[in-house]
């Protein structure tokens, strides 16, 4: 198993509750998948470095999970189509 990190931008333009759902979703997402979510970490609300879809800022949450291989590409499919998630990055971490 793997160490990787899912950095999630999700719309700042929601309401609190939606945001959430979309967090436990992407979590979700991991574990159906076959991940261990180890960390949930939400960095808030800051500004982002361009404007995406005319929004200015965004919530940033950084998920970290163990998982094999292929599973971050699985991830990734899903996340890309959940509407209020407007940027994601899912990379490895390193031992």
């Amino acid at each position: 198993m793997n160490k990787y990190e899912l950095a999630l931008v999700v719309s700042a333009k929601i309401e609190d509750d939606a945001r959430t759902d979309a967090v436990e979703k992407a979590k979700d997402v991991i574990a159906k998948f076959g991940g261990n979510v180890t960390n949930v970490e939400d960095a808030g609300k800051k500004r982002l470095a361009y404007e995406i879809q005319k929004m200015k800022e965004g919530f940033y949450y950084f998920i970290q999970f163990d998982a094999e291989s292929d599973v971050p590409a699985q991830v990734e499919a899903q996340v890309r189509i959940m509407e209020p998630v407007i940027r994601y990055l899912c990379v490895r971490q390193d031992a």
